[in-house]
């Protein structure tokens, strides 16, 4: 990837941000060649902040970091289009876009079920729901259920009761879902690994 970092008098280039899953544009910032190295080493995304001259990760001091996936560059090689998983809202303001948009696409019931879980996570010490329990008690105990349900579909797969392995079926989906997000992933994640595969 070769990026013309000179029609700038600063070495600037325009990084478009993306997001992944939904595509939609959540904001705009510039990146100089020592922000685009380090945003690649770390995985988090780092732009040059013109206001305060420096270089400034986005998500520093709030926590909303952008989670790298890829970077393109356009056919002038002086415009990034960076693909990033958001952790929180985009927006210094709080919303999710910097134009003050939701971050949604026509979602499907994954998608939806992906957000309850995600709203469980983000504060599992106020809430009592179920998800929110398993976030408390930690990876481990993600995990173990993980198996545990893995179990139960095997077994009812070997029996004839079509309604007692979808059940389990959709219980092993749900917790697996889970242990995704206490890893700091998301179903797309997965989606992406088997298409590069199946590209192969």
């Amino acid at each position: 990837m070769k990026i013309d970092f000179s029609k700038d008098k600063d070495g600037l280039v325009p990084a478009i941000i993306q997001d992944a899953q939904t595509k939609n544009v959540l904001m705009l910032g510039y990146m100089n060649e020592e922000a685009l190295e380090k945003t690649k080493e770390s995985g988090k995304v780092t732009f040059f902040s013109r206001s305060k001259q420096r270089l400034w990760t986005k998500g520093e001091e709030s926590g909303n970091f952008l989670r790298l996936v890829d970077i393109k560059v356009d056919c002038d090689n002086d415009t990034l289009l960076v693909s990033v998983h958001p952790q929180g809202p985009t927006c210094h303001k709080g919303t999710d876009t910097c134009w003050g948009e939701k971050n949604t696409s026509e979602m499907t019931f994954l998608d939806t079920l992906e957000e309850v879980i995600s709203d469980r996570r983000s504060n599992p010490a106020n809430d009592k729901s179920y998800v929110a329990s398993l976030f408390r008690s930690g990876i481990n105990k993600i995990a173990q259920k993980v198996g545990e349900e893995a179990v139960e579909v095997v077994i009812e797969a070997k029996d004839d009761n079509d309604d007692l392995f979808l059940n389990e079926s959709a219980d092993l989906l749900f917790h697996y879902l889970i242990l995704l997000q206490a890893k700091g992933y998301k179903l797309n994640d997965v989606i992406e690994v088997l298409k590069s595969r199946h590209s192969k």
